[in-house]
């Protein structure tokens, strides 16, 4: 009877991170088709209004009230690093690369959060993390130089992505903490609410752009804000809040594979062979990062539903 409500909770989070898998994958795609229309500023802040609009609702219906004192600084570094910084870079990043490559690079995200884990939160750095550092560096450096003969263009995009990964990560390991002192729904809202305001600058773009765009970039914009911003984004803070962060950074080493997929089959884009070497080496690494030896998961087995259930 007393492991009922964690097995529960376990499959509710889970679910959780598989609705935020699938669209936070679709949101690479989306991103690609509207920035043919949109510039990168311009397309972060119109997806940030969107979400904030959705999430200032829900959140006023369910009269969840502002969060503690003690969540606002996650809050406004998970705003500024993620629902900002990433949003800008990685848009722009898209404009350089296809979809499915930036999806490949920003997934070295992972491996990120655990290193910024174990330097800011006192997690574990095993010798297995270092050896997943250096794999996915290579992979990293391997997609680099397959882009980097269409011009230094393509190059850029590369790093764009990469400095997109790191905003992820650092906004993600800014999110834990202040998720064990507010809902999901309150540190989401209000750090999309932060992103908005980050954003602000790229108001006269985004109304000049929006009269010219066609229909079909400025819905890919508003679905970009409903969907991936503000359901995903929420159902990410609920599963992130009942499990540790690197756990749920290795929920979105699906995403390059579905982002393939669906750029494959929306816009026809597939990331070439050597492209897809150097992705599965930074997957390769994210992997190699995150396992552990049999005993040590024993180990893990026994002290988790102590250690990382969220009362």
């Amino acid at each position: 009877m007393n492991t009922s409500p964690p097995r529960r909770t376990e499959l509710l989070a889970a679910g959780a991170a598989t609705v935020t898998v699938v669209l936070w994958a679709s949101a690479f795609v989306s991103i690609r088709s509207a920035g043919a229309a949109y510039s990168p500023g311009a397309l972060a802040l119109g997806r940030l209004l969107a979400g904030s609009v959705v999430l200032g609702a829900i959140w006023a219906v369910r009269r969840e009230g502002r969060p503690p004192r003690a969540a606002w600084r996650g809050i406004a570094v998970s705003g500024v690093l993620w629902f900002g910084f990433y949003m800008v870079v990685l848009n722009w990043g898209e404009q350089q690369v296809d979809a499915g490559t930036a999806a490949l690079v920003v997934n070295i995200g992972p491996l990120l959060i655990a290193l910024l884990g174990a330097r800011l939160l006192g997690d574990a750095m095993p010798p297995r993390l270092l050896a997943g550092m250096a794999v996915s560096f290579a992979g990293a450096v391997t997609v680099g130089l397959s882009m980097s003969g269409g011009g230094g263009s393509s190059l850029l995009g590369v790093v764009l992505c990469l400095l997109a990964a790191v905003g992820y990560a650092g906004g993600v390991v800014a999110q834990k903490p202040a998720l064990a002192r507010a809902s999901a729904l309150q540190v989401t809202t209000f750090g999309c609410l932060v992103g908005t305001v980050l954003c602000l600058p790229f108001a006269g773009q985004l109304v000049r752009e929006a009269a010219e765009a066609p229909l079909s970039a400025t819905l890919n914009m508003v679905y970009l804000g409903v969907f991936p911003t503000a359901l995903a984004f929420t159902t990410w803070a609920y599963a992130l809040a009942r499990t540790t962060a690197g756990r749920m950074g290795a929920t979105t080493y699906a995403v390059p594979a579905l982002v393939v997929l669906m750029s494959w089959l929306v816009l026809g884009e597939v990331p070439g062979a050597f492209t897809l070497a150097g992705g599965a080496l930074c997957l390769a690494g994210v992997a190699v990062s995150r396992s552990r030896s049999r005993r040590r998961a024993e180990q893990a087995a026994v002290a988790e539903p102590r250690s990382e259930r969220v009362p």
